[in-house]
């Protein structure tokens, strides 16, 4: 794969860089960034907990479907055999720097977009499953595991979009995730939101 960005005329690169989704890359890897910390040190108090032979609670435990606890120590929870949120800290830890690299003015060669784009690809499918799991075998949602969700789906709509207009300008899926990008992510949170309703219904604030 050629380096595209460092071949293109210095106008087809402002136009890029005017693109890019760094705004969302700051917020989101900071957002997501802190969600998976959070998760990260409750579990530890779970370990803790367990270890001393007691129980504990978490602040986000708000009923019996709406439950850090209920999720975070579930074997889908350790899909790797360690926690998920110790990969949302190195993947949201990457996109952060990233995007204040972006913010700062650096321009990003080929290479690294690539590689963040195979990263939102994993991220945004091992997410998606997560959400499958923790909707319909499990039947809990745990509220900062939702935000991890919140944050993946815009990242990887916009970063898809940005490199699709990088390395493929001309594609008819290029131009149709750069015209309707904000009804893309509106409607797959429509989506999650639906299939959560019909799942729990009323039983989210029982």
């Amino acid at each position: 794969m050629s380096d595209v960005l460092e071949t293109e005329s210095d106008e087809d690169l402002d136009a890029l860089e005017v693109r890019d989704p760094r705004w969302m890359m700051l917020v989101g890897g900071a957002v997501g960034l802190a969600a998976a910390i959070i998760l990260t040190i409750d579990k530890v108090k779970f370990l803790t907990a367990e270890a001393a032979g007691e129980s504990t609670a978490l602040n986000c435990d708000l009923n019996a479907f709406v439950s850090c606890g209920g999720v975070i120590n579930t074997d889908q929870a350790s899909a790797f055999g360690f926690p998920n949120p110790i990969i949302g800290i190195v993947g949201f830890t990457v996109v952060l720097t990233l995007g204040v690299l972006l913010a700062s003015g650096v321009r990003l060669p080929g290479w690294i977009w690539a590689g963040l784009q195979v990263g939102v690809l994993f991220g945004i499918g091992f997410v998606t499953w997560l959400q499958y799991q923790s909707i319909y075998e499990i039947e809990k949602l745990c509220p900062w595991c939702m935000v991890v969700w919140t944050m993946m789906i815009p990242l990887f709509v916009l970063v898809t979009a940005r490199n699709l207009r990088a390395f493929a300008p001309g594609s008819a899926v290029t131009r149709f995730l750069s015209n309707w990008t904000l009804l893309v992510v509106v409607l797959w949170y429509v989506a999650v939101i639906a299939a959560i309703w019909f799942q729990f219904g009323e039983n989210l604030w029982a």
